[in-house]
């Protein structure tokens, strides 16, 4: 898993609203960076962290609430969430396929063909949620979710 980012600035003396800004132009940085692997399936990791760095961008974003423009912010969260929540559903089929090729040598022979059954069940699961992220990502960028993002951070520091 990909470890947070340092929030830069972060000091007693820091202004709530300068520390909301930081907070969420680290964590939505952090997320448009594994953007680019996402969708490789033989790499798993890259959902994973992708799926990580939106939830912690939502919780930023949750926190500092208060420092946002309201209706602004409540569509920006809904858009993180329902990223995290395609992601979350792309992430569910790896981690089944990862362990049943973990445990796959222990199958008595005569469980092996279900046990394959079940494998090309989750990876027809998995093709499919890769192409709703795919939908999702062609999504985010065509509403420009990384710059209203960014939009969002700077109407904190005012």
């Amino acid at each position: 898993m990909a470890k947070a980012r340092p929030i830069p600035a972060l000091e007693p003396q820091t202004r709530f609203g300068d520390a909301a800004a930081a907070a969420v132009e680290v964590r939505a940085a952090e997320v448009f960076l594994h953007a680019d692997g996402v969708l490789d399936t033989s790499e798993i990791e890259g959902v994973h962290d992708m799926r990580v760095a939106t939830r912690r961008l939502r919780a930023a974003m949750e926190v500092f609430a208060v420092c946002f423009p309201a209706k602004e912010h409540a569509k920006l969260l809904k858009e993180v969430k329902r990223l995290a929540d395609v992601l979350g559903e792309r992430r569910d089929p790896d981690v089944a396929i990862e362990e049943l090729e973990a445990m796959a040598k222990e199958f008595a022979p005569a469980d092996r063909p279900g046990v394959a059954g079940l494998m090309d069940e989750l990876r027809a699961e998995q093709a499919a949620a890769n192409e709703t992220v795919a939908l999702a990502l062609a999504h985010v960028s065509q509403c420009g979710l990384a710059e209203r993002l960014q939009e969002l951070a700077q109407a904190a520091r005012s």
